[in-house]
């Protein structure tokens, strides 16, 4: 069994742990808190970020889409129909583009600043950036993501799936980082009905259950976090 190293409330550990579900692959999970910086971390990792990957023979793997590119050459060109990737070469590209959409430009204008204020403050020392949450920078992550939502509401409205006709990386990264949002209860689903549906569907998986597992000692998620039918 492979080890990660990761957060239960980072995006892209969370699309890492969605990745080997999809592939019926179990992971032995290590939570970090990368803060700390511990020794034994920072010698797998000195860049000290998440998700670190320890693949066959202990070999460090680091970040999601690194970690997703090794999972594909692996285990997903065995998967045929089920592969998270596809053959044709621009659909591979878009594929891509919408990982760093949610992982990278999502992350660093949403996802980042709520998990840091809301989730990780409490839980750091004054010396580590812990204290109080900053209401500008909450206020600011909440109003970008309105564009977000709209922008995967179109693509759930006019693809059966965000990259295409299969669930690709691109789903499972959209749904890791809206999972994050939907635990803190800053999504309006009701405003967005094809994104709901389409998360509805993801919510649905097998490889989803772990997530909705989850819990951030001192914040409870919304209500309906763990409920499929929401």
């Amino acid at each position: 069994m492979l080890t990660l190293f990761h957060h239960p409330m980072f995006a892209s550990c969370r699309f890492v742990r969605l990745a080997f579900g999809e592939y019926g692959e179990e992971l032995a999970l290590i939570e970090e808190k990368p803060w700390t910086r511990r020794k034994e971390f920072l010698a797998l990792n000195p860049a000290g970020t998440l998700p670190i990957l320890l693949a066959e023979g202990d070999v460090p793997i680091v970040g999601a889409a690194v970690i997703a590119e090794y999972l594909d050459e692996t285990r997903g060109v065995l998967k045929r129909d089920k592969r998270l990737f596809v053959e044709g070469a621009m659909e591979r590209a878009e594929i891509r583009r919408l990982v760093e959409w949610y992982l990278v430009k999502a992350e660093s204008e949403v996802t980042k600043h709520l998990v840091r204020e809301r989730v990780l403050k409490p839980d750091m020392p004054q010396e580590a950036g812990g204290g109080s949450p900053d209401s500008t920078a909450i206020r600011v992550a909440r109003a970008n993501i309105r564009q977000h939502m709209k922008y995967t509401n179109w693509l759930a409205g006019t693809r059966h799936w965000l990259a295409g006709d299969r669930l690709t990386y691109a789903d499972l990264a959209a749904a890791a980082t809206l999972s994050v949002l939907d635990y803190l209860g800053e999504i309006r689903w009701e405003e967005h009905a094809a994104a709901r549906e389409w998360y509805t569907r993801l919510k649905s998986r097998p490889s989803f259950r772990p997530l909705l597992a989850d819990r951030v000692r001192g914040l409870a998620p919304v209500s309906h976090y763990a409920d499929l039918d929401f």
